[in-house]
């Protein structure tokens, strides 16, 4: 049987893998809103495009399911890490995959890729490489007006643009009341993934997610790289920092020079094939030979 798509999912958060060496798919909006929809297509997350071999390092596409396109994923790095590796694209534990928010190095923990670290690169709070409106500063502590309510919140790029809110208490309803009023907020003029943050204590955080052009998720890699890091320059955790979500735990580690790694679980779930009713609807797709 061909296999047209793989499906993974990182503590809950599932993207569907798309290989344009097996089967290339056009990723126009339409197609990509369809292909994740979990009613008339398969669902999803998104969708990780690749691996795209136009030079040295395998390239990835991370498509939300709004159809827009993502700059960095945490969660979809890792599946799309072992991915790589389960096909034997890669054979070396540790390698690099390249992304529109820059190429980061991964390191396959175990023999069969089920947990992985990442080097999500470096983080920074300047307004302008975010990015958020106003003058270059970093954007640490500012109160921002949501619907007439002020919060303080720390914004933050770490490859993709976040913004974190700390709270007594997070759940999923003010995760899913605020979120789209954060994300589409006039001062974030590319919008912007949303954190609520809960400090435990000093070694560990509890997080709720509304991520940008997909919605409330109940795990985010970049999210609680973004979180971890919001809350450490805040002086509220140290710089080893477990984070809690509704799917699970990352551990993120936050380096004197601003990087930051993450490590996490990864599990493949099915695979499968575009029904021939469902193909109908999808344009400018062909089959290439499968490795």
């Amino acid at each position: 049987m061909e296999v047209d798509f793989k499906k993974y999912h990182g503590l809950g958060n599932d993207y569907l893998v798309i290989d344009p060496n097996v089967r290339d798919v056009a990723m126009t909006e339409a197609n990509v809103r369809l292909i994740c929809d979990r009613n008339f297509g398969v669902g999803s997350d998104g969708i990780l495009y690749g691996p795209i071999l136009d030079g040295d390092i395998p390239r990835l596409r991370i498509l939300n399911p709004d159809g827009s396109e993502a700059e960095k994923s945490g969660n979809g790095l890792r599946i799309f890490a072992k991915y790589l590796f389960e096909k034997k694209y890669i054979r070396s534990k540790t390698f690099q995959i390249k992304t529109l928010g820059g190429t980061v190095h991964v390191q396959v923990k175990d023999d069969t890729a089920n947990l992985i670290r990442i080097n999500m690169g470096k983080v920074t709070f300047v307004s302008t490489e975010i990015p958020v409106r106003g003058e270059r500063r970093e954007v640490v502590n500012e109160v921002l007006d949501v619907n007439g309510v002020d919060f303080r919140v720390t914004c933050l790029s770490i490859g993709n643009p976040h913004c974190v809110i700390p709270m007594e208490e997070v759940c999923e309803e003010r995760a899913r009341a605020i979120g789209p009023f954060v994300e589409n907020h006039q001062r974030f003029p590319n919008r912007i993934n949303m954190q609520l943050l809960k400090v435990i204590d000093r070694a560990n955080i509890d997080i709720r997610i509304w991520e940008r052009g997909a919605g409330y998720t109940l795990a985010s890699g970049s999210s609680s790289c973004a979180a971890a890091c919001a809350a450490h320059r805040l002086g509220l955790v140290d710089n080893d920092i477990t984070v809690h979500m509704p799917g699970g735990k990352l551990h993120i580690e936050i380096m004197p020079d601003s990087e930051v790694f993450m490590t996490g679980p990864v599990e493949g779930t099915f695979e499968g094939t575009f029904h021939a009713d469902l193909l109908e609807r999808i344009s400018n797709i062909k089959m290439r030979v499968p490795r």
